[in-house]
């Protein structure tokens, strides 16, 4: 097989039905869209939410709680998990990222206490957790706070 030869399964494309192509087509003149009002216009119809001017559902329902927009949002990764890595090795965001433990770094990473670690390692973090902080040292291993 060639790249040039390749083509989807058959039925799997089906042609965009052409509408206002004459009254024959069965969805010309109005192009399926009735007669007249604001959905039969260019650019026509409501934004969403709107409810013919009825107060929406959105403003209808009382506000609740409060959204802090300067809070940070760390990445959390359990002590466990830290087994991945060779003893004496030292783990910090970037070789979270690149053992593929972590995506996204965040604003920090936060060590959480559950599981067990087994190995002597140097965590570089900007957070622990007191479990975590105590199974690090129980294994040998150093803790250092960003």
């Amino acid at each position: 097989m060639q790249l040039n030869e390749l083509a989807p399964a058959a039925g799997a494309r089906k042609t965009r039905f052409r509408v206002g192509r004459g009254l024959g087509s069965g969805n010309g003149k109005t192009s399926g869209k009735g007669q007249k009002g604001q959905k039969s216009r260019a650019g026509g119809g409501v934004r969403t939410g709107f409810e013919g001017g009825q107060m929406p559902l959105y403003r209808r329902l009382p506000k609740r709680g409060f959204k802090n927009i300067f809070a940070k949002v760390y990445a959390e990764v359990n002590v466990e998990t830290l087994n991945r890595f060779e003893d004496g090795a030292t783990v910090d965001a970037v070789a979270l990222v690149e053992s593929g433990i972590l995506k996204n770094v965040r604003d920090g990473v936060r060590i959480l206490g559950n599981g067990e670690l087994t190995k002597k390692l140097t965590v570089v973090a900007n957070g622990f957790t007191k479990g975590a902080e105590e199974k690090i040292v129980a294994a040998g291993g150093k803790i250092e706070v960003i």
